[in-house]
């Protein structure tokens, strides 16, 4: 490895990523340069991270866009979900499109797969509300105005009317991932349909 290269992120095996993982992925613009984030730029990502979530069976209960980064929380809704290639899929499109405006990410995204004791009901929450807190920290809302951010949000595909700020909150996303996982978990790959493919 030469000076200029950076080092690669270590991480933890591929069967971590995988099934029905929860993980923290941070995603960072190159140089942290700031200027791509806007409402159009928003629905794009919307659209692509739909289609990543679809075809690799993840849902994304929280998500928030920051000037020069992002955070994301995944949740594989089956025992066949591989967050791996799932995020290379989404890298690589969302970094066509930021491209297109003179952008892309840093080399390697951040992550977090959530342990055993992470992975209660109340400390999945507390991921998510600080994840939803970025802005309020960065000032960018004011304290406890989170919920006002404008990039923040969640995608369960699926389901384009539930609101992770709503007057069911956490309850309707609970409700709607056990739905998720209860029509999607038993589901047996088919090599057909299932292979990699384009990416």
């Amino acid at each position: 490895m030469t000076a200029t290269q950076p080092q690669r992120l270590k991480r933890l095996p591929p069967e971590y990523y995988r099934g029905e993982a929860w993980v923290h992925w941070v995603l960072t613009i190159d140089k942290r340069r700031t200027g791509w984030l806007d409402a159009k730029f928003l629905y794009r990502f919307r659209e692509l991270l739909t289609h990543s979530a679809f075809r690799y069976q993840f849902a994304c209960p929280i998500y928030t866009l920051m000037p020069d980064h992002m955070h994301l929380l995944w949740a594989g809704l089956s025992i066949s979900a591989d967050q791996l290639p799932a995020m290379k899929h989404f890298r690589k499109n969302m970094n066509d499109s930021l491209k297109r405006i003179g952008f892309e990410f840093q080399r390697q995204p951040y992550d977090h797969v959530l342990k055993e004791d992470e992975l209660e009901r109340s400390a999945i929450e507390d991921v998510a509300e600080y994840i939803a807190r970025n802005p309020e920290r960065k000032s960018l809302v004011g304290i406890d105005k989170f919920a006002e951010h404008p990039y923040t949000g969640c995608l369960l595909p699926g389901a384009p009317l539930v609101r992770l700020f709503g007057e069911r909150g956490w309850d309707e996303v609970w409700v709607t991932m056990d739905f998720l996982k209860r029509t999607a978990c038993y589901r047996t790959p088919d090599p057909k349909y299932d292979a990699p493919g384009p990416q």
